[in-house]
């Protein structure tokens, strides 16, 4: 058997392997075998019997658990089985973190430290609380508007007569006279002065992702985001405007309304808040938002494409957001994304991690070269449909051309565009025929 998330085989010992018994006692427990290779073959080891004395007193003094550890022995070999248990409680070597993921052990630092640790404890970020905080960091404008779109929903009744301090706790957003930063997050009047980057970054690029055209930023809580961010993409960002009502779609515009809108609750529900700030990049074929956050252990970019358990990383902020009706049902967000440029006639949008965060990217032309290139189309091929597209049709002599290559040669690309439906021919059969799009 190969190694996987819970096997790790070792030829000989050596104490930096404590971290490996770290990472399994952190994550769901696994077995180590020292005297096994790659492939789960038993090579033997040396020192049997002083390993299995010194092993378990290391573990304990080092790392604070225990293992249970045994000898296994197959064709005149000898080998060490160390099984670990999974942990609810942190453990640590040496004041350091260590996780196992896949195949993969690595140590947990910064943010991914600090979410682990709040895991640990049973809690989420937006759990905790924010001892500067007071009831008069909460703005009662955004409040104001989280309960107008609540009754709409019809998800949380008999609430508009609640005082400021009810509501919060009503939405678990207040324990004992304490605000929690999920409350900071969603209403707060200036949420940048408690974590840094509670914004959304928007840039207008050129040709490519160096091109900087102009940008722009904004800073506030979630309930005023959603609202200003599909304001600013209309007044500055995108040439054919959308309509919106609050962020219900009126009208149809460059990108479908439903994909932006989820796009955007997705990266502010799931992203982590003490990371970089949410970005958005507006090309002239394309669409991206991105924001810092790993995907939840369990779930992989192919999954996101299908039906999947909804694992919000921010689950008061999420529920808060559902009450409001701005999340129809959890774990459908991606699906919504994808079925919406579908019926817009538009490409399959692209969901990626990326730079320890998540990318979505619409794409509005079926025949950019981007798309072309990830469809399997060579390069001469992309040449054809960029001629066609500036002048409306190209005919075989012409392909020749612009390629530098032989009539068979031309010929045969072409029928391969036809018969991928990119390209159709004109009646006009011969040396007079002249390729359109389809």
């Amino acid at each position: 058997m190969p190694e996987n998330q819970n096997i790790e085989y070792k030829r000989s010992w050596h104490d930096d392997y404590l971290k490996w018994v770290c990472g399994f006692a952190n994550a769901i427990g696994g077995k180590i075998y020292i005297g096994k290779v790659d492939i789960g073959t038993i090579v033997g080891v040396d020192g049997v019997k002083d390993l299995m004395e010194s092993l378990p007193q290391k573990i304990q003094n080092h790392l604070g658990i225990i293992c249970d550890i045994n000898t296994i022995k197959d064709n005149g070999k000898e080998c060490i089985e160390i099984i670990v248990q999974p942990y609810s409680v942190p453990v640590s070597l040496r004041g350091r973190y260590f996780y196992r993921s896949g195949s993969v052990k690595s140590e947990l630092t910064g943010i991914e430290l600090n979410e682990f640790l709040l895991k640990k404890a049973g809690k989420t970020w937006d759990d905790v609380i924010e001892e500067g905080a007071t009831l008069e960091d909460i703005e009662d404008s955004s409040i104001d508007l989280f309960l107008n779109d609540a009754d709409k929903s019809g998800r949380m009744p008999a609430s508009q007569d609640l005082t400021k301090q009810e509501l919060l706790e009503k939405l678990r957003l207040m324990l004992n006279g304490k605000i929690k930063r999920g409350a900071l997050i969603l209403f707060g009047k200036d949420p940048n002065r408690f974590y840094p980057n509670v914004a959304v970054q928007i840039g207008r690029f050129g040709k490519d992702h160096a091109d900087l055209l102009f940008q722009e930023q904004l800073e506030g809580n979630i309930t005023w985001l959603l609202v200003r961010v599909p304001q600013l993409l209309n007044e500055k960002f995108l040439t054919k405007q959308i309509s919106f009502e609050g962020l219900q779609r009126i009208e149809k515009g460059e990108y479908p309304i439903a994909a932006i809108r989820e796009m955007l609750l997705n990266a502010m529900v799931h992203r982590t808040y003490m990371g970089a700030k949410i970005q958005m990049r507006v090309y002239d074929n394309k669409l991206s938002i991105w924001n810092e956050g790993v995907l939840p252990e369990g779930l992989d970019e192919e999954s996101l494409k299908v039906h999947h358990v909804s694992k919000p990383r921010n689950p008061l902020i999420a529920e808060v957001c559902f009450k409001a009706g701005y999340i129809d049902s959890w774990g459908l967000g991606t699906l919504k994304i994808i079925d919406s440029c579908k019926k817009n006639g538009l490409p399959e949008p692209k969901i990626k991690e990326f730079n320890g965060g998540i990318l979505v990217t619409l794409y509005k032309d079926y025949l950019s070269e981007e798309q072309l290139k990830q469809l399997g189309l060579s390069n001469r091929q992309i040449n054809a449909i960029r001629y066609v597209k500036e002048r409306g049709k190209i005919t075989n002599r012409e392909y020749q051309s612009i390629n530098n290559i032989g009539k068979t040669t031309a010929t045969n690309e072409l029928t391969q565009l036809i018969e991928l439906n990119f390209l159709v021919p004109s009646k006009t059969k011969g040396r007079g025929t002249k390729y359109i799009l389809k």
